[in-house]
């Protein structure tokens, strides 16, 4: 990295930060979060670390450490949408650490620097630090697993063993044991590659299996208490489910091969993530298929890499999600790290002149598109107020005047631009769209108007398990009722039911008698409709929710 240039890498550094934490405070504008949320907030209410319960009835489908952790941070903090946000932006912070960490090991700072500006300007790492899950808790325990384990390959230390073991738990009590796949695969993959695989078979390798899975124990436990303890228990529309056994096979192996209680319909598509990929690791995408293609190209003429651990845990987990029925854009999130590393280092390699060229052209289509992508928009969605708009214009297009005359070396520059255009686009998308979009989420503001001293008395239901911002906004105990039995309620009753337009028609057609307290506008989808974007024909995208009573 030239010293003229470090300035440029530290300001987007600063900048990269600021856009990844702005929406720390925005409204929940989709559903799992609420959810999430929902449990964690729960578990403080209940004053139970080790039950998850939603609607106040027994859950099961995630593990629980990404609860354990918005639960720490509920107490510390209160109850709120940025205290649920916070321990997972931590985790992207992690993330960041052990990136650069682990590229220092193998390759130099310049190298380690850039990897870790393209995990915090990749397109899904900055709309999941907003729209959080589990993704930068995984971001942070994969790399970070892997770095541990990669220095105890190198030489045995207790604290290495401890943290990769402690890490390694941590990630399987937050997405399950599939995260071994990239974890002990990129272990496997250097062992292979380096021809040592008999070193497998050494004693701190048994260690590093025994202790991961000594700190999974709480997970079991927590697990064993709440549903093989009891099976009388309904889950899943059955009785005598076992929860252990829902967490090593039905959770992860029944997904895969669509045979667990949790089924998808429709088939995979093994080129989902390719495609998917190039949106969901934007800008970096396209130079990250060339940069893979020359490293599997690399091993197959034997020529020796820096390191094989990115490439072998990256590729395994690819390939696993690609071969499963269950494709979601956020899975390979937990990867973006290794595919960070294994992209940075072509960016100061020498290229033949074609492949000059491919970089190029890929690499202005994001310097280019980003920022026209993101001035459209906000052209169509006329907000009330453009003040962020303009921050956002004056702030990047002055970094990016900047650079095009500071930075002379050509490829130094593209990049710069590339990190520019994209915190461009996504500065402008948490501080003014994603929070236009939460503003018509009608659960909110029912929420809102079910916390208001008058209502205090009444008891509040849901007959959708999918409200779950609804349940989190709500400031006591929302409970679950099934829409074909809101008939039995006797009328009277001081109780709130939030119910979707669809569910209101079905009582309508049925029969039903209710009445409306209040009805609400909402955005009835997490899909972004260009019809919603343009402020001329919002309003044809939107349906109502209600609040009624029998």
């Amino acid at each position: 990295m030239n010293n003229n240039n470090k300035p440029f890498y530290l300001i987007l550094f600063v900048l990269a930060l600021v856009v990844n934490f702005i929406g720390i405070n925005n409204d929940f504008f989709s559903d799992d979060p609420g959810l999430y949320a929902s449990i964690a907030k729960a578990m403080v209410y209940k004053k139970d670390l080790w039950q998850l319960y939603s609607y106040n009835v027994d859950w099961l489908d995630k593990p629980h450490f990404p609860f354990w952790a918005a639960f720490v941070s509920f107490k510390i903090f209160g109850v709120s949408v940025w205290a649920y946000r916070l321990p997972a932006l931590l985790f992207f912070l992690l993330s960041l650490l052990y990136t650069y960490l682990f590229t220092r090991r193998y390759y130099t700072k310049e190298i380690a620097f850039t990897a870790v500006l393209i995990v915090m300007t990749a397109q899904h790492v900055l709309i999941s630090n907003v729209d959080v899950r589990a993704e930068p808790y995984l971001m942070g325990l994969v790399i970070g697993s892997i770095y541990h384990i990669a220095k105890l390959y190198d030489r045995y230390s207790l604290t290495d063993l401890l943290l990769a073991a402690l890490l390694t738990a941590c990630a399987i009590m937050t997405k399950g044991i599939f995260v071994i796949v990239v974890i002990y695969g990129s272990l496997l993959g250097q062992l292979i590659l380096q021809g040592e695989f008999m070193n497998l078979f050494k004693v701190k390798w048994w260690a590093l299996f025994l202790l991961t899975f000594l700190f999974c124990l709480p997970e079991l436990y927590a697990l064993y208490i709440q549903f093989d303890l009891h099976p009388e228990k309904t889950v899943f529309g059955r009785n005598g489910v076992s929860g252990i056994k829902w967490f090593l096979w039905d959770s992860q192996f029944g997904r895969f091969i669509n045979s667990g209680p949790i089924r998808q319909q429709k088939s995979g598509d093994v080129f989902f993530f390719v495609h998917t990929l190039l949106w969901a690791f934007a800008p970096w995408c396209l130079f990250f298929y060339y940069a893979l293609y020359k490293s599997v190209k690399n091993i197959r003429q034997k020529v020796r890499l820096n390191e094989y651990y990115t490439l072998s845990g990256g590729l395994l987990l690819l390939l696993l999600f690609s071969l499963s029925r269950f494709q979601l854009p956020f899975y390979t999130n937990a990867i973006f790290p290794l595919f960070a590393i294994i992209t940075a280092p072509y960016f100061y390699k020498q290229l033949l002149k074609a492949a000059n060229i491919y970089w190029g052209i890929v690499q202005w289509i994001g310097v280019i598109l980003l920022p026209i992508i993101a001035i459209g928009v906000h052209l169509y969605l006329k907000p009330d107020n453009s003040l962020w708009f303009i921050v956002d214009c004056f702030l990047f297009g002055s970094l990016a005047i900047a650079i095009i005359i500071k930075v002379p070396a050509v490829k130094q520059r593209v990049f710069l631009l590339s990190c520019c255009a994209v915190l461009f686009a996504n500065f402008y998308i948490n501080t003014t769209f994603f929070k236009i979009l939460a503003s018509y989420n009608g659960q909110i503001t029912a929420a809102k108007f079910a916390n208001l001293a008058q209502n205090n008395n009444q008891q509040l239901y849901s007959v959708n398990p999918a409200n779950n911002v609804f349940q989190f906004y709500c400031s006591r105990q929302v409970n679950f009722v099934r829409l074909d039995l809101f008939k039995n309620y006797p009328a009277g009753k001081k109780s709130l039911f939030f119910l979707s337009q669809l569910s209101v028609d079905y009582l309508v057609k049925t029969g039903v008698s209710f009445t409306v307290v209040k009805a609400f506008s909402n955005y009835p989808q997490e899909n972004i409709l260009p019809a919603f974007i343009n402020k001329e024909t919002r309003s044809k995208t939107l349906d109502r929710v209600y609040l009624i009573t029998r």
